[in-house]
């Protein structure tokens, strides 16, 4: 059952990264810009950081097994329309659907792993094992994805989810024991729907906004909409008696920080992917398995020091850690910048695995801060925050960093293109392409221009990825201020742990008890 169990969350964490490489491949196909590849990527991923809170009480309201098993359907489902979508629209509704079955198979599976081991050791290796699943898929995805693109085309990416999923379902069907929460919490729907209309406007108008420029009413409305929205979210949770999101938990000055350093992390990881994508198929040429086998630099070293990281966090204290792994992205991310036209595998590799590590090297360690300044009946909350700040920080990598590219090229691209020798019909269509970030319109140009338009567009296209990269690694250190500056000592939060731990309630522990 573990087995299975874990077949469904690695298809769920697969299919966040395995698009990444296949992208360019869409692209030509379905004849779209980067702006709607970025959505292609945050369509599923928003999805997910938007209902990941409510989908844990669905199952603890109508059981586990009921609700994985109908998300694992789901999923399978919206995976093989992603597979027959034959226009971006079509693809962009599938991976909405996708992201939805997603975002209720991961907290749930974590319940059903922890009810199918009821030993605490036994527990302790499942949970383990499922952890582990999130890295594993991480460093599949771009290797796996290229060599499925290369052989049977992009529509293999999401077929490759059906024969694992069906076995999965015929096993878990008869073999899973169903399982509710004794003290069921009733689902916040008012509270959802604010928050997934907060993170959808603020994304769009992110998104949108180098196409129709900052200033652009609809943009502007946007921004309006999601801030209205979020007052309102955060107004309801504060009088809701079951809210999805408890607002006494952000009175922890760590939490907050913990909470915002996972969000740089992720902002940078995966804001860096989709630029890597670019420039490694789209200026460098490299195939779709070149480039998922370069990946590799950046995903082994995220396996490897996610273990490095647990151990550093426990001998060390979560400070530490976190201040290394956030100046190692920062190091990573600023020479990833500096990257041209043509540059060598073993120019950039380095980079990459400085990346992996830091990222790892906070992750971990964040989330054992946040776990660390909250008591343990809020333990389970406290996890959906972390990593809902995780998922909205990948959210935000893509929809910033992509904007910044878009915004560049739109700006610098008209300009070179005046200098090259075309007829001015196929200059125009040329240059509105290029500008939104289509470099496969290359392939559409007399041969003789292809080469001058691609030595005249290149550089402004990695000129656009500096910036990308640079705004990432200025997060990254802004997280590192924060955790040197506001979390505490090893020794100060071993005192938290043993205080959060003591039955007894003293003056504080009423106080607290009565806010929450």
């Amino acid at each position: 059952m573990l087995t299975f169990i874990c077949v469904g969350i690695f298809m769920v964490y697969l299919d966040s990264t395995i698009v990444n490489v296949a992208l360019p491949e869409i692209q030509q196909d379905l004849s779209a810009d980067l702006t709607q590849l970025q959505w292609v990527i945050n369509a599923y991923a928003l999805v997910v950081a938007c209902l990941l809170l409510t989908a844990g009480t669905l199952g603890d309201i109508f059981g586990r097994k009921r609700i994985f098993l109908g998300g694992l359907v789901g999923f399978l489902a919206a995976s093989a329309l992603c597979a027959l979508a034959p226009n971006y629209e079509f693809l962009l509704v599938a991976r909405v659907l996708q992201g939805a079955a997603g975002s209720i198979m991961i907290p749930v599976s974590l319940a059903l792993v922890s009810t199918t081991y009821p030993q605490p050791a036994a527990r302790a290796r499942a949970i383990g094992i499922w952890a582990g699943i999130g890295g594993l898929a991480l460093a599949a995805g771009p290797v796996l994805g290229g060599v499925l693109v290369d052989a049977f085309g992009w529509q293999s990416i999401f077929w490759v989810n059906l024969p694992f999923g069906l076995a999965a379902l015929a096993v878990l069907a008869g073999k899973l024991a169903e399982s509710k929460a004794p003290n069921r919490r009733r689902a916040d729907i008012t509270g959802q729907v604010l928050f997934v209309v907060a993170m959808a406007t603020l994304v769009y108008g992110l998104i949108e906004a180098s196409a129709r420029g900052w200033s652009d009413p609809v943009i502007l409305g946007s921004f309006v909409v999601a801030a209205v929205a979020l007052a309102a979210f955060i107004a309801w949770e504060l009088r809701s008696e079951d809210p999805m999101l408890p607002m006494n938990l952000f009175r922890s000055p760590v939490l907050v920080v913990a909470g915002a350093v996972n969000f740089l992390g992720l902002f940078g990881l995966y804001g860096s992917i989709f630029l890597l994508t670019f420039y490694l198929q789209e200026v460098n040429g490299l195939s779709t398995t070149e480039a998922g086998v370069r990946f590799l630099a950046l995903n082994v070293s995220i396996m490897v020091f996610s273990y490095v990281a647990s151990v550093a966090a426990a001998k060390f204290g979560p400070k530490v850690p976190i201040l290394i792994g956030s100046l190692a992205s920062a190091v990573g991310l600023f020479a990833l910048a500096q990257l041209e036209p043509g540059s060598g595998f073993g120019s950039y590799w380095w980079a990459m695995a400085l990346l992996g590590a830091g990222v790892s090297l906070v992750g971990a360690p964040a989330t054992v801060a946040l776990l660390a300044s909250v008591r343990p009946e809020q333990a389970g909350t406290a996890s959906g925050v972390s990593n809902t700040f995780r998922q909205v920080g990948s959210v935000f990598g893509v929809a910033l960093t992509g904007t910044l590219l878009i915004q560049h090229l739109h700006d610098a691209v008209p300009g070179a293109m005046k200098n090259v020798r075309l007829d001015p019909a196929a200059r125009g269509e040329a240059t509105g392409l290029l500008s939104s970030g289509d470099l496969s319109a290359i392939a559409g140009l007399p041969e003789q221009a292809r080469q001058p338009v691609r030595d005249a567009v290149a550089p402004i296209f990695t000129d656009g990825l500096q910036i990308g990269f640079t705004a990432a690694a200025v997060g990254t250190i802004i997280g590192g201020l924060l955790a040197l500056v506001i979390l505490p000592s090893r020794k100060k939060m071993a005192e938290a742990r043993a205080a959060a731990a003591d039955p007894t309630p003293g003056p504080a522990d009423a106080s607290r008890a009565a806010s929450v």
